[in-house]
């Protein structure tokens, strides 16, 4: 009986020890463990899938067009062709320096100023510029500004481009005949004026600048 009872304090030590290390691994219940049907639970494939999609799509921006914008029509066509034959060609960079030659042109051409439409100007514009100052009367001529301009059209001919710009400007002009009579006074009304001109200039040509080679008025 004795050695049972030995056995039976042995074992129950045996127990117990078991029964501390299992409270020491798992610990304590708290009140806030899953259920036996939470804890074996299968989550839904499709379910997850559409979660994981959920959670990965990042919103792009709408694509918004920019105002002014050069078009995909022909004129956005022929001004990529250029680009891509005249890397150094820069369309924002060609327009001011086309509004800069507009006033200049026209201001020169005005006060009869041949030298200066000489180095900004074809020979074939500058003889019609020519012409034009030494048959006309005595004017007095004021630029008051450029209203706008814009590009056109553009074009490639063999190694020159070609871009051609139409221009809204205003001035006021007072014109004399030979003996000084005013015979035309435009002084107090601006007049609206639409030049239609194209610029040129070689694609190898290591001189940045254009050259007016034809005009035009709207």
């Amino acid at each position: 009986m004795q050695g049972q009872f030995f056995d039976i304090i042995f074992l129950a030590m045996v127990a117990g020890f078991i029964a501390f290390r299992l409270y020491s691994v798992l610990g304590r219940r708290t009140g806030h463990e899953r259920s036996p049907d939470e804890q074996v639970r299968v989550p839904d494939p499709s379910r997850a899938r559409k979660q994981a999609t959920k959670d990965n799509v990042v919103a792009l921006p709408k694509r918004a067009v920019a105002r002014g914008a050069v078009n995909t029509g022909p004129l956005g066509r022929a001004l990529m062709d250029v680009k891509l034959a005249d890397r150094s060609f820069d369309e924002k960079r060609f327009m001011e320096g086309a509004r800069a030659a507009y006033e200049m042109i026209v201001t020169a051409f005005a006060r009869g100023d041949r030298d200066t439409l000489r180095g900004l100007v074809s020979d074939d514009v500058f003889a019609t510029f020519d012409k034009a100052i030494s048959g006309r009367e005595r004017g007095d001529f004021t630029f008051v500004g450029l209203k706008s301009a814009r590009i056109t059209g553009a074009e490639l001919k063999d190694k020159a481009t070609e871009i051609t710009v139409s221009f809204e400007s205003k001035i006021v002009m007072a014109a004399y005949d030979s003996t000084g009579t005013l015979i035309e006074d435009d002084t107090q009304t601006p007049n609206a004026v639409t030049d239609i001109w194209t610029f040129a200039r070689r694609t190898n040509a290591r001189d940045p600048n254009w050259t007016l080679v034809g005009t035009a008025t709207g």
